[in-house]
């Protein structure tokens, strides 16, 4: 399976707790913070309803 980089870009203040939680599952709690994740089904949705906040890399 293909990995995912992803990196937090802005800030999660003023975001809704139901955000705040999936940016805490991906593993991300400071600004300019990068995780590497596999590209399951699951990460990739909450990459996707977090894409304004996030910046989503394919690494091979």
């Amino acid at each position: 399976m293909a990995k995912l980089k992803i990196t937090q870009v802005k800030s999660g203040i003023g975001s809704t707790k139901r955000q705040k939680a999936t940016l805490e599952s991906l593993g991300l709690k400071k600004l300019n913070q990068t995780v590497v994740h596999e590209a399951t089904p699951q990460i990739v949705g909450m990459a996707n309803k977090l894409r304004h906040l996030l910046s989503i890399e394919e690494v091979k």
